[in-house]
């Protein structure tokens, strides 16, 4: 894949306008320039995508249509002014993934764990009560923290159902999503270097997700869960 790939000023020239224009006249009239604009982009997100290849196991990677489904929104645009996609790791063996939001003004990448199902939830917060040291070793590593910040995501007022409010890893306990957040400027994310800086973000938070998959595949005894 080539290195130079980049996401151009022009893309997100158009995505300032379809907000301005965030109708179905306009965007029919301008549909031959999104069609080339989201072959760029999807050529950006193949891009990342054997990268993270080199370093991960990459099971799915989403490219996010640009149609937005307003059965259930008060906002009724039919468009997103955004392009997105995600990559997921390889299923029950690693967890996780990575995202990538491109809009004008509020691009981020986002890593970690969105939506944890029930089971894996309880795990993680099982693990935290039992003993939360090495995660807060791991996620205060320099570099990581240097690149993500602190780890972030929706979380309860109080403590989980079974777990004692009182305990001194509480405020991980918890937590909802495990997610980690990166905001970036529009100079970053047209940047030439941009899609190098991608990967030298995803490859930070390696340890995190190795962490956090060896949690997830075995039982609080340390062995392992998958078949």
């Amino acid at each position: 894949m080539d290195s130079n790939v980049t996401i151009s000023k022009s893309i997100f020239d158009f995505l300032s306008e379809l907000k301005k224009n965030n109708n179905r006249e306009w965007f029919e009239a301008n549909k031959s320039t999104f069609k080339q604009h989201e072959s760029e982009v999807k050529s950006f997100f193949e891009a990342i995508q054997d990268n993270l290849n080199q370093h991960d196991e990459i099971e799915k990677m989403k490219v996010f249509r640009i149609y937005r489904d307003v059965r259930f929104s008060k906002d009724k645009t039919p468009y997103k002014s955004h392009f997105a996609g995600s990559f997921s790791r390889l299923g029950a063996h690693l967890r996780g993934g990575y995202y990538v939001h491109l809009k004008p003004g509020e691009s981020l990448l986002a890593t970690g764990f969105w939506a944890p199902n029930k089971e894996d939830l309880f795990r993680i917060r099982k693990e935290l009560e039992m003993d939360a040291s090495e995660l807060k070793g791991v996620i205060n590593q320099e570099e990581l923290k240097a690149i993500w910040g602190d780890l972030s995501g929706d979380e309860l007022k109080t403590a989980p159902k079974g777990f004692d409010k009182e305990h001194p890893d509480i405020n991980l306990i918890r937590k909802k999503q495990f997610v980690f957040v990166r905001n970036l400027s529009d100079k970053e994310v047209m940047s030439s270097s941009f899609l190098d800086e991608v990967d030298r973000s995803f490859r930070a938070i390696r340890p995190y997700f190795d962490l956090m998959s060896d949690i997830l595949t075995t039982n609080l005894n340390g062995e392992s869960i998958l078949q």
